[in-house]
C-alpha cells in the first residue's frame, strides 16, 4: 500500500488509526494525505494546509493522522524538514508562561506539544504543533532526538 492509501485507511479507521485525535465524519470526506518523506525512515509529518499530523516508517504510517493546531497569522509554523534537537516532558515557556507537556523542539522555538485547551481553540499557536495529551504523550514514545519533522502546506488564513 502506498503512504497516501495507508494514511486514507488510517483516517478511515481502517489501518493504524490511533489515539483521541482521529477524523470525524465530516473531516474525512475532506481530507486525504498530501506528502510526507517516505525515504528517511520514522518521520513526524505535519500537514499545515488540513491541520493533521501522523507519524510514519518509510511508507507506513504507525500513529494518526490525528488534527493538530498550529501557528496563527503573524505566528505561522514554519515549513521544510527539521529535526528534534531538545525534548523537554515538562517544559515551561518563559516567553508565554505556559505549561507544555511532552515538548519535542524542531525549529527555533517551535515544538511538537501538548496542551490544555481544545484543539480547535482559534486562532491558533504561536508557531508550535499544538496536540492533545493522548497524541503529545504517543509522539513522545515514538519520536527521539534526531528524528526528521516533515512540515508542509500552509494553515488557511496565515
Amino acid at each position: 500500500m502506498t503512504a497516501v492509501a495507508l494514511a486514507t485507511a488510517a483516517l478511515l479507521g481502517g489501518v493504524g488509526a490511533v489515539g483521541a485525535g482521529q477524523a470525524d465524519a465530516a473531516a474525512q470526506a475532506r481530507w486525504s494525505p498530501t506528502h510526507c518523506l517516505t525515504n528517511v525512515g520514522r518521520v513526524a509529518c505535519v500537514d499545515l494546509t488540513h491541520q493533521r499530523f501522523w507519524i510514519q516508517d518509510g511508507s507506513k504510517i504507525i500513529y494518526g493522522p490525528v488534527r493538530v493546531r498550529t501557528g496563527r497569522a503573524g505566528y505561522v509554523t514554519r515549513d521544510g524538514l527539521f529535526h528534534i534537537y531538545s525534548r523537554q516532558r515538562n517544559h515551561w515557556s518563559t516567553l508565554y508562561n505556559v505549561e507544555m507537556p511532552y515538548s519535542q523542539f524542531f525549529s527555533g522555538g517551535e515544538a511538537l506539544h501538548a496542551v490544555f485547551i481544545p484543539i480547535s481553540t482559534p486562532p491558533g499557536s504561536h508557531g508550535c504543533v499544538n496536540m492533545t495529551m493522548h497524541d503529545a504523550a504517543a509522539a513522545w514514545n515514538l519520536l527521539k532526538l534526531g528524528s526528521p519533522v516533515d512540515v508542509f502546506g500552509r494553515k488557511p488564513g496565515t
